[in-house]
């Protein structure tokens, strides 16, 4: 870049042009990864116990 000014008011330009999230769609997202979270730890709770059950099977048989 030849001219940093020139490019300094241009990143300025394209700053004043993004259109940031209002309070309202920051709190609904902010909720839904809040969800997902518990969703996901709840998945993987339930998908922890049926190996622990199905090991603990394996192991009772097998010995």
């Amino acid at each position: 870049m030849k001219n940093p000014l020139k490019f300094i008011q241009d990143v300025k330009q394209e700053a004043f042009k993004v259109s940031w999230p209002t309070a309202k769609e920051t709190v609904q997202g902010a909720l839904m990864v809040f969800a997902m979270a518990v969703l996901a730890s709840l998945f993987f709770l339930l998908l922890d116990q049926v190996l622990k059950f199905f090991l603990e099977l394996v192991l009772k048989v097998s010995i």
